[in-house]
Order: structure tokens, then sequence, then C-alpha cells
């Protein structure tokens, strides 16, 4: 079921009114929103349920077991199982093929025959998103940073709560699980900031992402048809698109839990606005980055390792592992890895970075444009369906061709008024963020009073309804990791 579905609102509308109706039963409102969760997900297939039950079970179980313990190897074994559980699962369903398909290509090259195997078996929706975080649960017990619960009811709710269940954000169990335990008088206020949050996150993903995707997918799927001018705009577009379609989910997310009485964190930060790399990672999937900032980089020594090399490899290690989180394919790999290279190679010029090119008025505008060109990049790597694909890009990137009139194929590609569209998009885009470019989780107007945002908002909703492209509700790009 999908946030930009007429399906979701029916589903939303009416939980909504059985969920106010409980508004001073806190445990009915918990297995409401079980229930519910487990709907939302199953709509796209009931099969997968048991995964989520099982992950749910087992570190609920194990969880507790750890708390239990006090001998450390005991709770070590019992965090060992854990962690195999959930990485088994994900493993399995996300990462067999391409372990089989890379084992038959090294065997293939060094001149042995083997048959490859290879399952049939689908990608559950957000394996990778649930996963991680029941798994932070049970690290984060054995660290001694929380204490195991002991209401099965609310453990289940917040593994499976529907609004970031499928693209997150990634939550801390620390954060949101005790918002389970805790009764929830959700005021108008809350609805209002929550409404006008989803309505943006609606914006970007309907208007921005959905009708930049219209060319980028026909781009990507036919690169060879086209010159390098329009393999560029496709990149660019590429950029925009999953910013919008990521970044909209989850506003869609923080919006709907704001609405039911709950806070997430926040997952983007107007993250093209960067100044460096690491600046970009502190604004895009913040979620992400941090989870793997505490469970992977800083227990691998993080950057307190005393030597330069150890450093390096802490932070290639744990963009590598990044990347190939985002899926079984040697292109998300390079993906991480080329941000592993950018990353170090702000750490190496950083002591001197201060010196040579000063942060002011008239360098960070600079350091914007480099910082989003590194990242545009590195995104051809991410959208392209091979790494031969990925260098046939780059590479008529960089040829006369792409001083080639794109109009003519534009207009092949889409309706005359598509990119007048994707325009209005990107300058609304651009006006929100640069008023405030690190603004919280609300959608903030700086600069106008209450009654001054109301066409805002309206014009917000209009955009959505008239802008909207063809085809129907689109996946969300996440979806498949």
């Amino acid at each position: 079921m999908l946030f930009n579905s007429f399906e979701f609102v029916i589903f939303f509308v009416i939980f909504l009114l059985l969920y106010f109706a409980a508004n001073n039963n806190l445990k009915f409102q918990n297995l409401l929103l079980l229930v519910a969760s487990y709907f939302f997900y199953g709509w796209w297939d009931w099969k997968f349920l048991s995964l989520i039950l099982i992950s749910s079970l087992c570190d609920y179980i194990i969880g507790k077991r750890i708390e239990d313990h006090t001998e450390k190897s005991k709770r070590k074994a019992l965090l060992i199982l854990s962690m195999s559980i959930n990485l088994g699962i994900l493993g399995f369903f996300k990462y067999f093929n391409f372990f089989s398909e890379s084992f038959h290509d090294l065997m293939t090259n060094l001149g042995f025959s083997v048959n490859p195997f290879y399952l049939n078996v689908i990608l559950p929706v957000g394996i990778s998103f649930y996963t991680f975080q029941t798994m932070s649960y049970t690290i984060d017990i054995y660290k001694g940073k929380m204490r195991a619960t002991s209401n099965l009811l609310e453990f289940m709710a917040f593994v499976s709560f529907f609004p970031q269940l499928v693209a997150g954000p990634i939550e801390r169990a620390s954060n949101l699980l005790p918002q389970f335990g805790i009764k929830r008088h959700v005021t108008l206020q809350d609805v209002k900031e929550g409404g006008k949050q989803a309505l943006w996150g609606l914006f970007k993903k309907i208007v921005i992402a959905d009708n930049c995707a219209l060319y980028v997918n026909q781009i990507f799927d036919q690169p060879d048809a086209y010159p390098g001018s329009i393999l560029l705009i496709g990149i660019l577009l590429f950029a925009f698109q999953i910013y919008g379609d990521f970044s909209g989910y989850s506003d869609i997310a923080i919006g709907i839990a704001r609405m039911l009485g709950f806070n997430l964190m926040q997952n983007f930060k107007s993250p093209y606005l960067a100044s460096d790399i690491q600046d970009f990672w502190r604004r895009w999937h913040i979620s992400l980055s941090t989870w793997f900032r505490d469970y992977l980089y800083i227990p691998l020594g993080g950057s307190r390792s005393k030597s330069t090399s150890r450093k390096y490899f802490n932070i290639f290690v744990t963009f590598t592992v990044s990347g190939f989180w985002h899926g079984a394919n040697w292109t998300f790999i390079i993906w991480g890895m080329l941000h592993s290279f950018y990353y170090m190679i702000q750490v190496t010029i950083g002591k001197y970075s201060s010196k040579l090119v000063p942060e002011n008025r008239m360098s960070r505008p600079f350091n914007i444009l480099i910082t989003f060109v590194a990242v545009v990049f590195a995104w051809i790597f991410f959208r392209a369906e091979s790494v031969s694909q990925a260098f046939y890009l780059i590479n008529q990137i960089f040829t006369a061709s792409v001083f080639d009139n794109p109009i003519p194929y534009l207009k092949q590609l889409g309706s005359s008024t598509q990119p007048f569209i994707i325009l209005i998009a990107l300058l609304y885009l651009a006006i929100f963020e640069l008023n405030n470019p690190n603004a919280d989780f609300s959608f903030k107007i700086n600069g106008l009073g209450n009654w001054s945002r109301v066409p805002v908002y309206v014009s917000l909703l209009l955009l959505i309804i008239l802008f909207r492209a063809t085809g129907g509700a689109m996946d969300f790009i996440y979806f498949q990791f």
C-alpha cells in the first residue's frame, strides 16, 4: 500500500477514526496500531508477515535474556544469536543470488566450470529497515544503553509501526519504543503540523520525484539512444528524483506519526546545500548514517584510531557496507566506495582546509557546488543497471555529444509541459530549502504569519492535484532496499 495511493487514504481515514475513538485506552491503541501495521504490510504480500513476526519474537525474547544474564560470555552469545537470525534472514532474501552469481563469475574467470544456483525469491519490502531497527534494540541492551521491555504488544507495535516500517526513518528503540508505553493525547496542533509535513512530502514525491522519473526511467532504459546532453540531464534529474522520492517518504512518515502522537527522528536536512561530503552525510538519510556510525564505524575504532591507515580502513569499510546495504549489486558497492574516497580526501585535507579555503560567503557556494557535483557523479553508479552501463554513461557525458541540443529529445521523452512542471517544482524546493536550510522536523515557512501561509499550503495541494505524473501512483525508490 503506497502513501500516495487512494487505497491508503481510505485505510488511514478509517484507522484514524478508530484511533481517536480510543484516545484514552493505550492498550487498545497499541493493539490497533499492530493490527493496522500488519494489514498495511500484508497488502503487498501477507506471506512475509511471518518474517516480521519471527524478528519481533526472537529479539523480544533474546533482549530479555541478555538483560537477565550477568555473565558477559552468555550475553555476547545471545547477541550473536540475535544478529545471526536477523542478518541470516536478510542475507538469504537479499544477497543469496548475488553471492552465488559472484562465486560463479570468479570460478569462470579462474577457468573452472560451475553451474550457478539461484533462488526464485522476492525481496520482502522494507526488510533492510526493520532488520536494522530490531538489531539496534538487542545491541543497545547488550551495551547497557537501555532496558529490555516486558510488554510484547508494545514491542511488536514498535517493530511494525506502519508509518516508517517500509522505508524508515530507521528508529532507535531508545527513542521510539518508550512512546508506545506513554498515553498519547493527540492535539489539534499535532494534526496540523503532521498534516503540513505529510503535504510537503507528498509534493516532493508526486510533483518532483514522479515527474523526474518519467524522463529518468526512459533515459536509463536506453542510454545508447541518446547523446551525452540528454544523459547528463537524466543524471541530474535522478539526483532530484531520489531526493524528492526518499525525503518525501520520510516527511510523510514523520507527518503521519506526528498525527498519531509519535515523534520520529529527522531523516533529511537540505542535503544538496551541504558544503562538504561530511556535511552531506550529516544531512542525507540521517537515520542510516548515524546507525552505521554508532554500530559499525565507532566499534571499528572510528576516528579515535591512532594510525591514519586504520582511520581510512574504518571509513572504507563503513561506506562499502552502507553501499552493500542498499542492494545486491556491484553498482551500490562502488557507490559506497566512491563516498569513502570522498570522505578520506576530506579527512586528509581537513586540517589544512581552514587555511587554504576559509569558509565565508564567497567560498560556501563554491563548496556546495563541488559537493553537489561529487554526489551527482556517484549517483550514476547508484542508478545504473550495471557497472558497464555506469562507465558508458560517464564516457558519454565527457564526449562532444554533451553539447548536442537536448530539446528535440526532450520532446520525444515527454509532453511539452513536462520540463516546466519540473522547473516549477524545483523552484518551490529551492525557495523552501534556501529559506530554512537547517529546518528541524516541521515544515516551516519563515517570514510569513499563520494566515499568510495558507495560500502556500493551498498552492502545494493544487500542484499535487494538477501536476501529478501520468500512470497512477508510483512506487517509492527505497522500497527495493
